[in-house]
């Protein structure tokens, strides 16, 4: 959806008077008779339109001096997508969403972007109505607003987990943006699990979302000891190695919310265990506005009708996404699933006291930087493959951050021996998130396009999804399920 959404009136009112949680996140109703902003999803009766006002964010609507609604609850909105129109803008929100702002100052943030701090502050107000601070404050006091009412952590937790040092200051900072001091939140909504229990969180999402469909593709590469995969729902232990936790994903069916079980998670661990998982099933997904991209592609057009909540997966990490890619270079997803459990089986870190199954973390860059990877299978040159690429993350010379360019990514990746442009856009595809990355050179997707005909080469390919940017890797997905049988993704 178009960052200017907002400002037409009159497709934000048909979609709050009809509920339509495929707005959801896109923007905001404040309400000026009672101060308070709400999703276009709010149960609460509509109020008349001349007491409306809309907002392209939560901050926005929050610097304006609106509280957020303690029904529909903003804390539970997926976020927007507004990258879309601008590459710039999506590098710096997404580097904001990983938390850069709680370690650097806003000049840091707009010197990664290669802009000066002007510049940055009038993007963001521009597109988003509010400046980087003004949303990494409104993110750190929505959390903290989910955190009080559906889990049992104490003020103290709530205050380390969304980012704040000093109670102090996080109370003042809470009443100042919420219009109620924390313990009023607790005592509204108390939640239901008691003491000891594992923390469970809701993550709201913009339908349509076909997570057996995601789990599914997911349970393919499964790894035992780190992951365990069912039906309905995805398991995962993880780090740190002297204080692992656990975590357990699901469905709401009666809900756009998948349930986040955490389970001796460390609080201060819990925002970025968050966006990993929202990462993972990537639940800020705009399928609107990438079906209309795609569809004028009447192949693409028959994916979308028969999968239409067809989503990218993700990874947790982006290393492990890099191993797992460079270990299924020409071979098949069941081959390269072998390698990646015989690697953990080799080289992964046991842990003590966790559950069978779920008792290991995928091994560091350190552990393969001069493993003897031959002797899981592999041959030499992959091998060595992995080991430049373990070296150089142990190095510090490639890494996985968010906000990095396309194409600087790809030039990085590239210029490791063993790994071209196909794993690359492979990597950005799932370890970066990045929903323009096409792995041209791919044969089922050249199959694909070129049929009932000859398969199109790379360069046709690149030329033939031009007009599908900036979602391209959403067009990726749809092709790899559309072939028969489906054999296109790798690793």
């Amino acid at each position: 959806m178009d960052s200017s959404l907002f400002q037409d009136t009159a497709t934000c009112e048909r979609a709050r008077l009809a509920r339509d949680a495929r707005f959801d996140g896109l923007f905001y109703t404040a309400v000026r008779t009672t101060g308070i902003y709400c999703r276009p999803v709010c149960p609460a009766p509509p109020p008349k339109p001349a007491n409306v006002q809309y907002y392209p964010s939560a901050a926005a609507a929050s610097a304006a001096g609106y509280r957020p609604c303690l029904r529909c609850r903003p804390e539970r909105s997926p976020a927007a997508q507004q990258q879309a129109g601008d590459a710039v803008l999506g590098r710096a929100l997404a580097l904001l969403n990983a938390g850069f702002l709680q370690d650097h100052p806003v000049g840091a943030l707009a010197a990664r972007v290669d802009l000066g701090a002007r510049q940055l502050q009038r993007l963001f107000v521009a597109r988003l109505g509010a400046g980087p601070l003004q949303l990494h404050t409104t993110r750190r006091l929505l959390l903290a607003r989910q955190l009080l009412s559906e889990t049992h952590l104490s003020v103290t937790d709530v205050a380390l987990a969304s980012g704040f040092n000093s109670i102090r200051r996080f109370n003042d900072a809470f009443r100042t943006g919420c219009g109620m001091p924390p313990s009023a939140i607790r005592r509204q909504t108390a939640p239901a699990h008691g003491q000891g229990q594992a923390l469970v969180l809701r993550l709201g999402y913009r339908p349509p979302l076909d997570f057996g469909l995601m789990l599914g593709f997911l349970r393919r590469r499964m790894i035992p000891g780190i992951e365990r995969i069912e039906a309905d729902s995805y398991e995962r232990v993880i780090g740190p190695a002297q204080r692992p936790g656990l975590l357990r994903v699901s469905a709401d069916p009666q809900r756009s919310e998948l349930r986040l079980q955490l389970d001796r998670v460390e609080p201060v661990q819990i925002p970025q265990v968050v966006a990993r998982v929202r990462h993972l099933f990537d639940l800020d997904a705009d399928l609107l506005q990438v079906h209309a991209a795609l569809a004028s592609e009447p192949l693409l057009a028959q994916g979308i009708a028969q999968r239409p909540g067809l989503r990218v997966p993700g990874g947790w990490d982006g290393f492990e996404v890099a191993v797992r890619a460079v270990l299924g270079q020409q071979v098949s997803v069941a081959a390269a699933t072998t390698l990646a459990r015989r690697l953990v089986a080799a080289y992964g870190q046991p842990l003590d006291g966790m559950p069978a199954g779920l008792d290991r973390l995928f091994p560091s860059p350190q552990a393969l930087a001069d493993a003897p990877l031959e002797a899981i299978g592999l041959p030499r040159t992959r091998a060595s493959t992995l080991r430049a690429l373990a070296q150089a993350c142990a190095a510090g010379t490639l890494d996985f951050a968010p906000g990095q360019a396309l194409e600087a990514f790809v030039q990085r990746c590239v210029a490791l021996p063993g790994i071209g442009p196909w794993t690359a856009q492979y990597i950005a595809l799932r370890a970066l998130g990045q929903p323009d990355a096409f792995p041209a050179g791919d044969l089922v997707l050249q199959q694909m396009l070129g049929a009932p005909g000859p398969r199109l080469n790379q360069r046709q390919a690149e030329a033939r999804s031009q007009r599908w940017r900036p979602w391209r890797a959403y067009a990726v997905l749809h092709l790899w399920h559309l072939s028969v049988p489906f054999s296109g993704a790798p690793e």
